[in-house]
Order: C-alpha cells, then sequence, then structure tokens
C-alpha cells in the first residue's frame, strides 16, 4: 500500500524536484502552496491545494485530508529585510504557518515531520557551523526558522512528535528560480554585460538540488533522525567570487563589476557546514562536485535562453 505525503511548498524549486522523486517513488502525494502552478509546471497523479498557511482558517478549509504518513514542509520565502520593513509577515510565514499546520494534521498518523530549515539560523556563529551551536538569529526570516526547529524539538520531547529539521545551506542547480543569485549570474555572463556584484569575499557552502533532494528522502524511513537537527550542505567552503569566476569559465564570458554591491547589514562572511552529523545518522554525503554542479547548471540556462 502506498503511503501518503504532503509536501509544503512543493511548486518552489526544491519542492518540486522533490515531488518529482517522492511520485517515482510511489507515495501519494499531495502539495499545498500559496499559488498553483500554471498547467505546464503540474506533475501527473499530484493533487495540489492553495491556500496562505498563516491563515488557520483558509489552510483547515484547503487542507482537504488532514491524515498524512509523511510532512515535509519547504513553505515560506527568503526575505532578509528588517522587522520594521515586513518582518512580522515573515515570521508568521515560517513560524505560525508551522503552528496552524501542527493543529490542522492527524498526528496519529504521521511517522514523520521533516522541517526545511535555513543555514541562516546560524547567523555569524563561527565556521564550520555545526548542529551543536546555539542558534543566532539576524533576521525576521532566520528568527522564524529558529523559532520553529524550536517548537518542533520541544514537541519531540515532551509529546514524542517525531520531527527533524534539515538545514539546507546554499542549495543550487538546473529551474531555479531566476531572481537567485547563481542563475542572475549565469544569466549576465550569457548576455555578456556588465552587471553589480559585492567584491564576493563571503565564504559559502553550495549543495547540488539533487544531493540534497536524496538528503530529504533519507529522513522518511530513519527514525534515529527525530528530535534531532541536521546540516545538509558540500561541508567545502567557496568564495563567491570564484563561484562567480567558475560561472564565467563555464559560459566563455562575462563581466562581473566586483564590489559594486555593498555586504547585506549584518551578512555572516563566512557560512559552511559541518556535515558529520548527516553521514553519522544518514549515511548522506554529497556526490555532485561544484565544478560539475555548476557545469550542469550552466548549460541549462544556457539551452533555455536560447529557446
Amino acid at each position: 500500500m502506498s503511503e501518503r505525503i504532503l509536501v509544503l511548498g512543493g511548486t518552489g524549486f526544491i519542492g518540486r524536484n522533490l515531488v518529482l522523486s517522492l511520485v517515482k517513488s510511489d507515495f501519494i502525494v499531495s502539495v499545498l502552496s500559496l499559488n498553483l502552478p500554471v498547467d505546464e509546471k503540474k506533475i501527473e497523479g499530484v493533487e495540489y491545494w492553495c491556500a496562505d498557511i498563516t491563515y488557520f482558517e483558509q489552510l483547515k478549509k484547503q487542507l482537504i485530508v488532514t491524515s498524512f504518513h509523511y510532512v515535509i514542509n519547504l513553505a515560506g520565502y527568503i526575505d532578509h529585510g528588517q522587522f520594521m520593513n515586513g518582518g512580522r509577515q515573515v515570521i508568521n510565514a515560517h513560524f505560525l504557518g508551522v503552528q496552524n499546520l501542527l493543529q490542522l494534521i492527524d498526528w496519529t498518523s504521521i511517522k514523520r515531520f521533516v522541517q526545511i530549515g535555513s543555514s541562516d539560523e546560524y547567523g555569524s556563529l563561527h565556521p564550520p557551523q555545526t548542529e551543536k551551536m546555539r542558534e543566532n538569529p539576524i533576521s525576521s526570516y532566520s528568527f522564524g526558522k529558529v523559532a520553529s526547529t524550536q517548537l518542533l524539538q520541544m514537541l519531540f520531547r515532551t509529546e514524542g512528535f517525531p520531527a527533524v529539521t534539515l538545514r539546507p545551506f546554499l542549495v543550487y542547480g538546473e529551474g531555479q528560480n531566476n531572481n537567485r543569485f547563481l542563475p542572475q549570474i549565469i544569466k549576465g555572463c550569457i548576455q555578456g554585460v556588465q552587471f553589480p556584484v559585492s567584491n564576493g569575499e563571503q565564504l559559502r557552502d553550495f549543495c547540488y538540488i539533487d544531493d540534497i533532494i536524496r538528503g530529504i528522502l533519507l529522513t522518511l524511513k530513519n527514525d534515529k533522525v527525530n528530535g534531532e537537527v541536521i546540516n545538509l550542505a558540500s561541508g567545502k567552503p567557496i568564495s563567491i567570487r570564484k563561484i562567480i569566476e567558475l560561472v564565467q569559465e563555464v559560459v566563455g564570458q562575462g563581466v562581473p563589476d566586483f564590489g559594486a554591491v555593498p555586504y547585506r547589514v549584518g551578512e555572516s562572511m563566512a557560512l559552511y557546514a559541518d556535515v558529520a552529523k548527516a553521514k553519522k545518522l544518514l549515511g548522506w554525503e554529497p556526490s555532485v562536485s561544484i565544478d560539475e554542479g555548476i557545469s550542469r547548471t550552466v548549460h541549462y540556462y544556457q539551452r533555455k535562453i536560447k529557446c
């Protein structure tokens, strides 16, 4: 008998790739997102629902089925703005939404609740960031993520709720939203025009989409992950400047204007993971190198732009 799974935010970059893998694994998949996908983006056999999870009654009305074996929460959006500039809405999207969801789903059927957290929960803590560190949020977005992590860990400790929080670092690959960092850099290089970037001194941890999906799937059948926080990343720091130069090399052109974009206030200059826990608990480690991943991603956008 196939198991039922709910993916919140299943129409986004990570979500859609995850849903494709779940369907291939014979799960009965339902997707709940803020907006329904256009017809050509819909995946055959998937049930799509539409709701803003920050509104309890709206979510209750649209969540047609409440009994699932697994729930994977990718809902929300990245926004590094300040609290007085829409920060409360960002917190609600990531924390209130989780609370609403927990009140509506049937706990008795849940085998695993997978919360997708963020590397931003570590803020400016000294690298490599490890799951034993106390979180240090530096934005409303990262605070909302931290609050959800703490809530789910408390529910595991006090009520045995089978939740795990995964913290992916910078996920990239084919099909990512065009307003994200790497697609913008690739587009700028393909067009051969000058485009503004920071000095690129920040150290980051990029992990290819296929590796991230594999890590998420490994949590579903592993009871050892309950109550845990687990990093998913390459574990290898690389500067933003080096990433841009790799894109230039694959494309064969590009004119980045280094220093034209200032660093964000409070921006972490070194954010890369310790992935020993993922290796130990999940038997997981990334398999796609940064060179291979960048090459695949660039070639995807080259084909797309030509079309």
